[in-house]
Formats: structure tokens, sequence, C-alpha cells
């Protein structure tokens, strides 16, 4: 039996696609070169598993909310209107979570707000308006107020506001809505012929009671978003701070560092569970550095929230916790067809021995090693074991969490029987990870192994259920995805994973925020997949300060032979994004370089990169799985559980009456089901 297993989970790390394996045209028992030709065959991995309600809008990519939110047939304001209502739908104003893996340590990905948290401020919420605008092909930026950041999109020949943050625009007389400018004009103008309102807090607050807010500047008194008593949806703000934010004092342009690529990418092995709740334990990810969010304790329709339903919030609150466990399937080699190397290993289908998994040469040590990854952001974790080992014998647990390219001790077993590993401290806030696991000793074995991770999710996004008729859509597919995302800060080492530890190579590159250092430089990202490349997804966010600063993204599909320019991040701008995809990859290709070339007059430099190769999974496919959802009505608990069959369905669970959602949970059996 050949020891070496070509089954890979998605994010497959540059120093695995080296190992010979990938090279050699080794192939696991029972599987052929293409799994889904082979009768029987066992997938090694389900991927993009996707499980839609038809009362909750697809937020899973960047492609899936454009198809969701935007038409073809839309005028520019339709869609500006519209991005605009899927972030007032997806997230609401509150402290926001840190991962220190973006510009200013914020989470400013949209579609990981969407999805992962649902809850920020007007900082991200500005940023996802500007990023989902720009890759709707409207133009965009931002300003800061005071106390305030706003966004702001352009249509027919000028600019309007649009706050997703405080739920807010401001309709002129002609209905269309006011600009940053115009607002700022007009309370300027109020406030002259209004002495002792500005900067007067208790005053501005006494005048909007009772309908008085409709006195105030013309520019306002259209507003559709302010209550009787002046007071936004979220009643956290209303007039009196609209007055103050937009009083001029200060005013400059301004947007985050955006970054685009994250995905919900939900995969299967056997033996892999992942349940997402409509509920949380009181988990969060900045659980050792701050205090509590708001949208932990917020119930929809109340407090904060209380707007929340007019948008179609079906969630009872906003912050779900969820596990996501992978009960290792040793005995039967069913581990073969969901890691990332199992060398110099036997089981006990392969010679009748025990342990469950054992040393097939015990002259020699032998290694698994794992891939974990997760759509949500990851708030602890353990390894769990039953060894079996002699005297002086061990199994070494090491860490990567720069997809393989280098280790570090996790653990160390050293005696028989069950135990646990803490991962906490090397999990917290990440996504992706590889364990290692080294068999020292003739008699080194394991007759268990689980790994259990503890989940934040929102709750907004999932697919929940309506009273009467509820039509549910799953689908999968077998592409896998590699992926090079690392903080650009240096200030943030120790907290997160940096993009130097990647191993770029660069010339006249500062360390820190990837600044160019002379009249140019680049920096260059080497990016392999195991099976043949579908696509390349590159996202930047950068200053080019001077016309003549840019960078131009470029790849290359032959080792560096030839590069081709894909875009042009060009000045004058102190800062902004751009989502790329190249599409065009050779056939056949299975390695790429990224190459960001930069040219400075004034300043040229990145905050955030994000790199995702795509590809063909050898030995991905479909197998059945299990959807369960759970609910309650009427206070009795309610369940159904479908056994999906195809990488495509649909299915109806009906409710009686309202119901409240509480978990949804995919897996997958073992024993090749």
């Amino acid at each position: 039996m050949n020891s070496l297993s070509l089954s890979l989970p998605r994010f497959v790390s540059p120093m695995v696609i080296a190992l010979a394996v990938f090279s050699s045209g080794v192939r696991c028992p029972g599987l052929s070169a293409d799994p889904a030709s082979a009768e029987g065959a066992r997938a090694g991995i389900v991927c993009h598993v996707k499980v839609l309600s038809d009362k909750v809008e697809d937020m899973s990519s960047l492609e899936a909310w454009k198809r969701a939110f935007i038409q073809p047939w839309m005028t520019d304001e339709q869609k500006a209107l519209a991005i605009w209502h899927s972030v007032v739908k997806f997230q609401f104003q509150d402290q926001p979570p840190r991962e220190f893996l973006q510009t200013e340590d914020l989470v400013l990905d949209p579609i990981k707000q969407a999805n992962v948290y649902g809850y920020s401020f007007c900082t991200v919420a500005s940023a996802s308006i500007q990023s989902l605008a720009r890759y709707a092909g409207l133009q965009a930026r931002g300003w800061t107020l005071r106390g305030h950041v706003v966004p702001e999109i352009f249509w027919n020949g000028e600019w309007h506001l649009m706050d997703a943050s405080l739920i807010s625009y401001f309709p002129r007389a002609d209905g269309v809505p006011a600009s940053v400018a115009e607002i700022v004009a007009g309370i300027k103008d109020w406030y002259a012929r209004n002495p002792g309102y500005e900067g007067n807090d208790g005053k501005l607050r006494g005048f909007m009671s009772n309908g008085g807010w409709r006195k105030g500047p013309e520019v306002l008194s259209h507003g559709p978003f302010y209550d009787d008593n002046g007071w936004l949806p979220a009643a956290t703000h209303g007039w009196y701070s609209t007055m103050q934010e937009y009083c001029g004092n200060p005013l400059f342009p301004y947007e985050a560092g955006y970054s685009q690529g994250y995905g919900v990418n939900i995969q299967l092995r056997e033996g892999e569970k992942i349940t997402r709740n409509w509920s949380n334990q009181g988990l969060y990810a900045n659980m050792d550095t701050d205090g509590p969010p708001a949208a932990l304790t917020e119930k929809v329709g109340q407090g904060m929230l209380r707007y929340s339903p007019q948008y179609g919030d079906l969630a009872p609150g906003r912050i779900g916790n969820g596990t996501h466990v992978y009960d290792v399937p040793l005995a039967d080699g069913g581990f073969r067809q969901g890691c990332l190397e199992a060398s110099n290993l036997n089981c006990t289908a392969d010679d009748g021995k025990s342990p469950a998994l054992h040393l097939k040469d015990p002259s020699h040590s032998g290694s698994l090693v794992i891939r974990m990854t997760s759509s949500y952001v990851l708030l602890g974790g353990a390894l769990i074991y039953k060894a079996v080992l002699g005297d002086g014998e061990d199994i070494t647990v090491l860490f990567s969490e720069n997809n393989g390219l280098d280790w570090k001790p996790a653990g160390k077993i050293t005696a028989s029987g069950e135990g646990s590993i803490s991962l906490k401290p090397l999990v917290l806030r990440r996504y992706c990870y590889c364990l290692k696991l080294v068999l020292n000793g003739k008699g080194a074995g394991l007759d268990a192994l689980k790994i259990t991770h503890d989940i934040q999710n929102s709750q907004r996004p999932l697919p929940a259920l309506t009273e009467g008729p509820n039509t549910i859509t799953v689908s999968s597919d077998d592409e896998g995805t590699v992926t090079i995302e690392g903080s650009c800060s240096l200030h943030n080492k120790g907290k997160q994973i940096l993009y130097s530890d990647f191993h770029p190579t660069t010339t006249n590159i500062s360390d820190d925020l990837l600044r160019i250092t002379s009249a140019s430089g680049d920096v260059t990202f080497p990016i392999s997949t195991p099976g043949d490349m579908t696509r390349l997804r590159i996202g930047a966010f950068y200053r080019a300060r001077d016309k003549k600063d840019r960078w131009d993204v470029e790849v290359s599909f032959d080792g560096s032979k030839t590069y081709r320019v894909v875009e042009k991040l060009e000045g004058p701008t102190v800062g902004s994004g751009r989502y790329m995809v190249v599409a065009d990859v050779p056939p056949g290709a299975r390695a790429a370089l990224v190459r960001l070339a930069g040219y400075q007059v004034n300043t040229t430099m990145l905050y955030n990169l994000r790199i995702d190769a795509d590809y063909k999974e050898p030995y991905g496919g479909f197998a059945p799985f299990q959807v369960k959802y759970n609910w309650m009505e009427h206070g009795e608990p309610r369940e159904d559980v479908h056994i999906v069959r195809s990488p495509d369905e649909v299915y109806h669970i009906y409710c009686a009456t309202p119901p409240v959602m509480k978990s949804i949970i995919l897996e997958r059996p073992t024993g090749g089901g």
C-alpha cells in the first residue's frame, strides 16, 4: 500500500504541493486519477457546500452578493440603493471586531463582515459600501466628519451620500439623495441663521422632538429615516447628531483599506461536522482584548436591532456560536482521503493490526498532516486523542499557520490513554492551519483522533425558515482554493500572521506596509495548486499618491520567464481598492507567480493584499451528507433531517407557525457514505 495520500483539502500549501507525491504520479488505493469516473470511489472532500433558504439572500461570496442584489437592467442609482440596502441588512452599528489582519486591525472584507460578524462601526460600513460599489462598476469615495465616517457613490454626474452605518441618506426636494457637500452647506447655513445651536447637544436634542427636526435645515427635512422625534432607525443617533457630524469641521477625504476575496467555503470530509447556531454561548473573537459587543445580547426587533425585521432579518439575535468537529476516520483508512500527507502509516483495514493507526515500517517514524479550514473565525480548539505508546515512544504535534511553510511545537503525547491538547493559543482568530502528528517508536499509534473548534458566525445570513413553505437549495462542487493573506503591518507580529510569513521575494520594499523605498520596487508571491488552476483572484488596497505613482499587478505561469500585466493600480489616490480575476489560466497550469511592480514619485504602498488560486481538487467530488435543521414552534422543538444525494438538490420544509430558529448542522458520515 502506498503511504502518501493525494486527497487534498482546499487551501493547500506551496510546501505540501512540492512534496514528491504530486510529481510522482502516486495514487491512493481505491481512487483513480478522476474520482468522479471511478464507480464507488470515496470522495476525499466535498467542496463549497452551500445550503440556501429562499427567504435569505446568498451572501457567500462577492459573486453571490452581486447575483442577489445587482441586476443588469438596473440604473446606477438603483444599483447604489441596492448596495446600501445590502450593507444595512447584514451589518449594524456596534463596537467593531478586530482580527489584526487588515488595515487599522479591523475586519474590512464586506463578505466576511456579513457572514462571520454582522456588526461593526461607521469606518467599516463605509468601506463595505465603497468595496461593493466598485465591484459593481460604480465610483465611490469616503469622508471623515466629526465623529463619523461616511461613503458617497457617484451617478448621473453627482456624488450622493449612502450611509449604511446609521441607516440614512437625505433626499433633496427632487427625491435624489444629497451629497456630503450639500448637507454640510445646508447645515452651515442653518447655523448661521439660528445662532446658539451649533455645538449645543442639549439644545439640538430639544429642538428635534415632536417633529421639530422638520423645521431644521431643508436638506435634512425630507429625511425618510427619522422618526417623529428625530431618531434614526437604531435610535443610537438622531437629527441632533447629524447636525453635529456634518458641521464641516473636520471634513476630509478618507477610506479604510478594505480587503476582498473571502468567501464562505464549507467543506466536508468523512467524519466532519459543522454546526452554526442562531444563538451564542457568550463567545466572541476579541474575548482576550476587548469587552463584549452589544451584539452579543441584542435581540432582533428590540434595542439597537429594533429596525432589523423591516430589512428581512429572521434571526433572533446577531452573534452566533457554533462548532467545527473533525472526527478523523483512522481504522478504515478514511483519513487518507482527507489529509495532506500520510507517510509510513497503516491502519487496521490495511493489515488487521492495532491500534487503529500505526507505523507501516516500525523502524522509521511516520507522519500525518491534516489541514483544518473554516469559513468562520476560530475562537478556540483542541486536539483530542487516544494514544497507544510504549516506553520511550511519543507523538509530536506540530502546528503551521502559513500553509505548511514553517512549523512550531503544539504539544507532545508521551503516554498511552485518552487526552487532549489545547489549540486555542495557536488558532484564535485564525481561519485555517495545518497539524502534523509525528509518530516516533515502533509501537506508537492512535486509536482515536478528533479536532474540535468553537466558531463565531453571524446569525443574519444563515438560511432561516418562515411560517409556511420554505424552499431549500443545496449545492456543492469539487473546486479548491489556495490562499495567501497576512497583515501588512508589522505591529501585528505575534497577534496575527504577516504577509512576510508567506516567504515573498522583495526588491526596494520596506518591511512595514509594503512601501517602495526607491523609484521602483516589487514584491512577488509564489502560489501553487495540487490540481489544474482555474483562476487567480487578487484583492489589493493601495496608495499611489502622485499621478505617476502606480502598481502593476503581474502574473507569470512559466516560472518568471514571462510576466503579463493584469491591471495597473494608478494614482493619484491616498487609498483605493481593486479586485481582479485572472480567468484565462493556461491549461494544466498548477503554479503561478503574482508580482506587484511599483513605481514611485511620491508614495506608493500596499495596505492589504489577498491572493486566491482556485483549482480543480484532484480527489474532490460528491458524497452524500446530512443537513439538519432545528427550530421551535409554539415552544416545541422541531427538526428536519435531509440526506443530500446529489451535488445540486432542492427540497422543502414546512413550518405550521412562525419558527424560532435554533441551528443548522452539516455532517458527513464515516465509512465512505
